[in-house]
């Protein structure tokens, strides 16, 4: 799997968050915007372009129905943020915190997750084409009825990640960690594992080694 990489100018104006309050269709693009605070805000409908992002604070932000393309976020913190029928394309998280985040029904394409918290975030219903989790920590994510198609999991956690009703199939969870994942045989035909995280499934589908 290859992933599109972002789109990002060399020439970058230098902005502020805030700047999008004075736009008429909530648009910033061609920018850098570093160590502001933007938390605790409600803006449905940014669109976002064309950018880095370095040390901001988004957690508890609205940005349902954001269109967020060709954008590279860095130690950023979007802890609890609402990213609800979303569209993000050729994005990068580095270090960041997406703790409780939610992804619910967005639409996700060549995003890489790079060292990223985000443990409690909901991909629920949502659709993933070319995503990348490198060393992210995933425990308690919900994935429940997501479509997936070329997925990629290098190592960190997905430890008790719901996985109900979401095809696991061409999945490779063999060099993740997790004691016990949320998913039935149906969901998991077809991935692969372990040989310890077979024995692990095996004893959570109740069956037992002699």
């Amino acid at each position: 799997m290859k992933l599109l990489t972002p789109k990002i100018s060399a020439d970058l104006d230098v902005k502020n968050m805030t700047d999008i309050y004075y736009e008429d269709d909530l648009t910033l693009s061609r920018c850098e915007i570093t160590n502001n605070e933007f938390d605790g805000q409600k803006l449905e409908h940014i669109q976002l372009y064309n950018a880095v992002i370095k040390g901001c604070n988004f957690a508890n932000t609205n940005f349902s129905y954001a269109d967020i393309t060709d954008v590279r976020f860095e130690n950023c913190d979007l802890s609890n943020v609402n990213f609800y029928h979303a569209s993000i394309h050729r994005v990068t998280f580095i270090n960041c915190k997406l703790l409780g985040c939610r992804f619910t029904k967005s639409s996700l394409g060549n995003v890489y997750f790079d060292h990223t918290l985000a443990s409690l975030t909901r991909f629920d219903e949502a659709k993933l084409h070319n995503i990348h989790f490198k060393q992210c920590t995933l425990e308690h994510a919900d994935f429940y009825d997501a479509v997936f198609k070329g997925i990629r999991f290098e190592e960190g956690s997905i430890n008790e990640a719901n996985f109900e009703q979401t095809t696991l199939k061409g999945i490779d969870f063999s060099d993740t960690h997790f004691e016990m994942i949320i998913a039935t045989p149906a969901e998991l035909k077809g991935c692969t594992i372990s040989s310890l995280q077979a024995i692990q499934l095996i004893a959570l589908f109740g069956l037992h080694v002699k």
